[in-house]
């Protein structure tokens, strides 16, 4: 767990922009909250590899919406059997149904369409509620940490000076 939070700490102080932060939670958010064997996150985890963003927190983020998943599985069921039931998206589906694609993509199944139509609505909020965050914490709370005396006085220690002088020759 204290490693966890390292490399989270580690994310949040890397110099990846909060955009780039944030879009690694989004992929994972909805990658993480439809169910794997979804063949349309084949195609999201080639985004995930093509694009450049940070991996460790793609992962630590699938994670937490994988365990999310199972909380909000039966809304996504509810969503998707309203999508799929409701009498004016009966002609869409029935041509969209038609289409090999459409068939391949099992968008006829509640939980697919529903928990894809949840995470694709969540993820806007997800991605500016990440970019934020990660930008007030940067700005206020690394500033505050900076200015407390334990960091002044690690600062000023012998072994940080080493530290220092060590990245400088490597």
């Amino acid at each position: 767990m204290i490693t966890l939070l390292a490399k989270l700490l580690k994310i949040l102080n890397s110099e990846d922009s909060p955009a780039q932060i944030a879009l690694a939670v989004v992929l994972a958010a909805i990658i993480g909250l439809t169910p794997l064997y979804s063949v349309h996150n084949i195609g999201l985890f080639l985004i995930v590899l093509i694009v450049r963003l940070n991996l460790s927190m793609f992962l630590i983020s699938f994670a937490v919406f994988t365990l999310l998943a199972f909380i909000l599985d039966p809304l996504s069921q509810l969503l998707g059997q309203y999508l799929l039931f409701a009498d004016s998206l009966q002609a869409l589906w029935t041509q969209l149904y038609q289409n090999s694609l459409w068939r391949l993509l099992a968008f006829n199944n509640t939980l697919v369409i529903g928990s894809f139509c949840l995470a694709l609505l969540l993820s806007p909020i997800i991605f500016f509620a990440t970019r934020y965050i990660v930008l007030q914490y940067r700005q206020q709370l690394i500033g505050w940490a900076k200015q407390t005396r334990l960091a002044i006085w690690l600062k000023g220690g012998k072994i940080v000076n080493a530290y220092q002088s060590l990245q400088q020759y490597s």
